[in-house]
Order: structure tokens, then sequence, then C-alpha cells
């Protein structure tokens, strides 16, 4: 499993729109579901990607959740499924793959 946090400034729904717009240029991506929770003290977006990648032999799953709860908007993104074998999981640079193509995604917004 491949994971990576990032502070960025957009809103949280953009996160998921740049996000897709990034992974649907595979064929092979889908975007799974989403789930958007509004509160007074904030929004709270995730999203489930999956895209198949060929050097694993396996589909991979990217889950990107985004909240603003303090006026910055977090993103935790978190990468799996893509590994083969029942024992070891080796999944060749696929979860690190899908993780980096999502924060390339959003590169330019990051702060810090």
């Amino acid at each position: 499993m491949e994971v990576k946090d990032l502070k960025v400034s957009i809103a949280p729904q953009e996160v998921l729109e740049l996000v897709w717009q990034q992974v649907s240029n595979a064929i092979s991506a889908q975007f799974l579901d989403q789930y958007i929770l509004e509160t007074e003290q904030g929004v709270v977006v995730m999203g489930l990607f999956e895209k198949y990648y060929m050097r694993s032999g396996n589909r991979a799953t990217l889950t990107v959740l985004a909240t603003d709860f303090d006026g910055v908007t977090h993103v935790h993104l978190a990468a799996g499924g893509g590994g083969q074998g029942a024992i070891f999981r080796f999944d060749w640079g696929a979860g690190g793959n899908f993780v980096e193509l999502a924060a390339n995604a959003l590169g330019q917004y990051v702060l810090e």
C-alpha cells in the first residue's frame, strides 16, 4: 500500500475533479464512487478510483480523501490492490504510480 498526504489551496470537491481528469487519461481507469458530506465544520469528500496496470497484471485502487475543517484542504491519497500473490503482494510500483499520478494532478495547488 502506498500513501501520501498533501495540503492544497483548492476546495475538496475540486480535488476529486482534478484527480479524475488526470486518471481518466488511461483507458482502463474508472471512477467507482464518491461520497460528499458537508457540515458546519467543513466538507469531507471521498473518491474511489480503479485502474488496470499491465506490469502487475492487476487492478489497483486509489482512495482520495479531502477535508477542509481548518480552512486548508488536507488530502490523503492511498493506493492498494495492485499486488500479485497471496503472500508477498508485490505490485511492481503500481500503487506508487497511482498515488503519484494523483499527486501530480494537484501539484500546482500544493502548499508548503
